[in-house]
């Protein structure tokens, strides 16, 4: 039976919790006004990048999008810069914050493997050129990213098989990858199940901090990384990425 939930639940009873005392007003209406400001970033992150070239600014990173909202709405930091789809999700669920409507950056979502990783590579890319032309992908865009906010998840059996292939990830960045009670799911969770399909093994998802991921990559610890993460240049050096699956924006969360 597919289960229809709402995302982030958790977190909104945690922000709600922190309380929404009136914080000194700091005027940002576009990314040319994070100059000289204190902005969170999840740490790992291409948001985390992008802002190192911000005049004056400061930067704090947090383990996640959710704990940079605490410190945004505690008045520790006077900004965030987070992807699009989760910081909707925070903002939907805490209406003392607002998106800033100025993207501060655009960036592609791709799956990264080891370097030289060819088989596993040619794989995934198959799977997504596939799944894209069937209407899977489609499909899975309108479950996760509904227009009323309410996720189903797509019901997709993984194989059964004493090989294994690992998922790293970070379930803190929905709806790509989020928990329910124990279990890691998400957008990146099923499309990750149907490349392990494909691949003919069993998925195994491996969470993790965000800036751990590419280490534990290159040492084996896991597979390849479904994690929302964009596709850089600098990450290039250290990982081949598959071709992209999604498109996003870095936009900035502020008090209202």
């Amino acid at each position: 039976m597919k289960k229809i939930i709402s995302i982030v639940l958790g977190a909104a009873v945690v922000l709600s919790a922190a309380g929404c005392s009136k914080k000194a007003s700091v005027k940002i209406d576009s990314a040319a006004d994070l100059e000289g400001k204190v902005i969170g970033v999840q740490a790992g992150t291409t948001g985390e990048i992008y802002v190192e070239d911000v005049k004056d600014a400061t930067v704090k990173s947090f383990k996640t999008g959710i704990d940079a909202a605490l410190a945004l709405k505690n008045g520790a930091i006077d900004a965030i810069v987070l992807d699009e789809l989760p910081a909707k999700e925070i903002v939907k669920r805490n209406n003392s914050l607002t998106i800033v409507n100025d993207n501060f950056a655009a960036e592609e979502y791709a799956i990264a493997v080891r370097k030289g990783n060819t088989e596993l590579l040619d794989s995934i890319n198959a799977t997504i050129s596939r799944i894209k032309a069937v209407g899977t992908y489609e499909n899975l865009i309108n479950a996760f990213m509904p227009v009323d906010g309410n996720i189903v998840i797509p019901e997709v059996a993984g194989i059964e098989s004493k090989d294994v292939v690992k998922m790293g990830t970070n379930a803190s960045f929905p709806p790509f990858e989020y928990t329910e009670g124990t279990k890691v799911v998400g957008f990146d969770a099923t499309l990750s199940t149907m490349i392990a399909n494909d691949y003919g093994k069993a998925l195994q998802i491996v969470d993790m901090n965000f800036d751990g991921l590419i280490a534990a990559l290159q040492s084996n610890a896991i597979d390849f990384i479904a994690a929302g993460m964009t596709a850089t240049d600098e990450r290039r050096q250290n990982v081949d990425f598959s071709e992209p699956y999604y498109k996003s924006n870095q936009v900035i969360i502020i008090r209202k």
